[in-house]
């Protein structure tokens, strides 16, 4: 009887304990490191992550990249360029929760919303001023935005869609950390016009409250 009595006194405090633990990243190591073979990340089908190469043939190289100083090529009609240091460019990422990209941002700029189904991201502002926010859930919808100078820092939680826009007249460059080793990209557009097969025209006509032949228009740009 005293057993349940203890039982029923600790089952509150268990239930809230586990309602309140939270798991925000890519599972964790259970070794030093597992570094991507080449191989590994060529195959189509994966684990959860990418196999380890044998830890006797891991070099230096496996955990370095070079190259983020340059500049990316933002002649395209967004004004943007995103440069990923991902578990792709990276292999010793592997398992390791994190990952980075460098933005550029031609006058005006913009990375169109999106979001990453993977990771939460946390921007730095290197060079320039950017306007950035974030989009809440339904049912509410709320923006929440700011506009950022050099040296200035912003989150964008998981899942939730996001956009940077350069808001001078000069380029602009940020740095980004994301909480996944691969975070992944959807970007809306993209998604919703850009889907093979085409979403139908009927679906997307009542969705956006607009004409078909608009639908078909914007279809065609993808």
């Amino acid at each position: 009887m005293a057993n349940i009595h203890v039982v029923l006194l600790l089952s509150p405090l268990l239930a809230f304990t586990f309602c309140c633990l939270t798991f925000a990243a890519d599972p964790a190591s259970l070794q030093d490191f597992c570094v991507a073979g080449f191989a590994c990340l060529l195959i189509a089908v994966k684990l959860n992550g990418f196999a380890c190469k044998n830890p006797a043939w891991v070099q230096a190289n496996d955990f370095s990249f070079s190259g983020l100083h340059n500049p990316g090529n933002t002649g395209n009609p967004f004004g943007s360029a995103v440069t990923p240091v991902t578990v792709a460019q990276i292999p010793g990422l592997n398992t390791l929760g994190i990952s980075m990209v460098r933005i550029d941002y031609a006058p005006w700029g913009v990375v169109s919303p999106h979001y990453h189904p993977r990771a939460t991201e946390i921007l730095t502002v290197i060079e320039g001023s950017l306007e950035v926010g974030f989009i809440t859930s339904n049912p509410d919808n709320r923006l929440i935005s700011k506009i950022l100078q050099k040296g200035d820092v912003y989150v964008f939680p998981i899942g939730l869609v996001h956009f940077q826009r350069n808001i001078g007249h000069m380029n602009a460059v940020a740095i980004s950390g994301l909480s996944s080793q691969n975070p992944g990209v959807s970007t809306i557009a993209n998604v919703v016009f850009g889907s093979k097969p085409d979403i139908s025209t009927d679906i997307l006509a009542k969705a956006f409250q607009v004409d078909k032949n608009i639908v078909q228009q914007i279809q065609w740009r993808f």
